[in-house]
């Protein structure tokens, strides 16, 4: 293990395939090394960070036989171990949202994991969340589930929030135990722990990858994304994960083959135009740190107020969309020994044990069930959103030419959201 380390600690996977290219690793010894490591830390009470909910049992004989047949590769995922957060359906493996009503839910892989597992990737385990990805309770800590208990930041044990709500995909990739992790999100919930943890992590644009074999919150704006802990991984990830799902109406006919990391040298950044936020300049000292980094790497930076713009009915698009869309992941994936159907089943199979199944309570869900909003009136209110949220960028970009605008953590993540844009953090 320690021999390895050097190899194998924070390297990228153009790095990794060159080690293994040379002899120096194989993808047998690479997936023991990152199996050791999380036994190392996660089973130790003093040092664990309850980030992996399971571990593909078959992980060492695939990476077995990614030795024999490496010489037929031809993507960079090829051979290296992967981590999925656990609402993402994966055969041979559970798929529970952090949830006990989904404990013993055994399913296909979903369309990104075929994806994976064709172009090589090496399903590890599955990672820690906040529970039904952070939709059941409110106010409660971020990286809880009843599954996978409290995940833990590995730059402050119980000292630093994880971000949520896929935490354990943040904190994995932070304490290097797997090459790449996917998270999922709805509104912040890859940006916010990629940030606490200090990866990168992209929410691509709804639609560009399939979303068919995911628990849902919003068939409208969940999305799964790439959590690695360097641009040119997320960048390979994201190719990875990419394909043409017929069973996901969004993602339909989207170029499945992309090269992404293509031009990602030093001088990538020259001539861009950057929008930075006056109010933050004024408040965050890192955002000023940041903008200065950039302005020496060639981008220009144009700063502006950004528009004051209401995101009204945010809630009831998620209730709404999740009162249907659950039922309909459950009929078309879930394993026959889901028993509940729908919220309302969730909510009352949760009474049964209140203290241990749900102790933070389940008032989100209580609230789709409280929540009479019909499917016309919902249609308005994702018409309004949708544009109330790409003005709050295009307005910025058309007025200054920009090519991104810059922000924080997870700060604007809800107006991203509903305009179905792209957004991606860096450390």
């Amino acid at each position: 293990y320690n021999k390895l380390k050097p190899l194998i600690s924070e390297q990228d996977i153009p790095t990794l395939q060159k080690h293994i290219t040379e002899g120096s690793l194989t993808y047998e010894t690479l997936t023991l090394w990152y199996l050791y490591r999380i036994v190392k830390f996660e089973n130790d009470k003093d040092k664990t960070l309850n980030t992996i909910i399971a571990l593909n049992k078959d992980a060492v004989k695939i990476a077995i036989e990614k030795d024999r047949t490496k010489s037929k590769s031809d993507h960079p995922i090829f051979g290296m171990p992967i981590l999925l957060k656990d609402n993402i359906n994966t055969a041979g493996m559970k798929t529970t949202a952090g949830a006990v009503a989904l404990k013993d839910n055994q399913t296909d892989d979903a369309f990104i994991v075929k994806q994976l597992k064709k172009k090589g990737a090496i399903i590890l385990g599955k990672a820690n969340l906040s529970e039904w990805a952070y939709f059941l309770c409110s106010g409660c800590p971020v990286g809880y589930s009843a599954i996978g208990g409290q995940t833990l930041n590995p730059y402050g044990r119980r000292i630093f929030e994880t971000g949520g709500s896929s935490s354990g995909s943040g904190t994995s990739m932070a304490a290097n135990y797997a090459v790449a992790a996917v998270g999922t999100e709805t509104s912040g919930s890859i940006l916010s722990p990629s940030s606490q943890n200090s990866v990168v992590g992209l929410k691509p644009t709804i639609g560009l990858l399939s979303r068919d074999g995911i628990i849902p919150i919003s068939s409208t704006l969940d999305t799964p994304g790439p959590m690695t802990r360097s641009v040119i991984d997320n960048a390979i990830f994201l190719s990875a994960l990419s394909g043409a799902d017929p069973n996901d109406p969004a993602n339909k006919g989207k170029d499945a083959e992309k090269v992404y990391w293509g031009n990602l040298d030093k001088n990538f950044l020259k001539g861009l135009r950057l929008g930075a936020n006056k109010s933050f300049i004024e408040r965050d000292s890192l955002y000023r740190h940041s903008i200065e980094v950039l302005q020496q790497a060639g981008a220009e930076i144009i700063e502006f107020d950004p528009a004051e713009i209401r995101l009204d009915g945010f809630r009831t698009l998620l209730n709404i969309d999740m009162k249907y869309d659950l039922p309909s992941y459950i009929d078309s994936h879930a394993g026959s020994l889901v028993k509940v159907k729908n919220v309302a089943d969730v909510v009352s199979f949760n009474q049964q044990d209140t203290n241990l199944y749900v102790p933070y309570g389940q008032s989100l869900f209580e609230g789709i069930i409280a929540d009479t909003t019909t499917k016309e009136e919902l249609e308005l209110i994702k018409k309004e959103l949708y544009k109330n949220g790409q003005l709050f960028f295009d307005i910025p970009m058309k007025e200054y030419r920009l090519d991104a605008v810059l922000s924080i953590n997870n700060r604007n993540a809800g107006f991203a959201a509903v305009a179905l844009y792209p957004a991606m953090t860096v450390p």
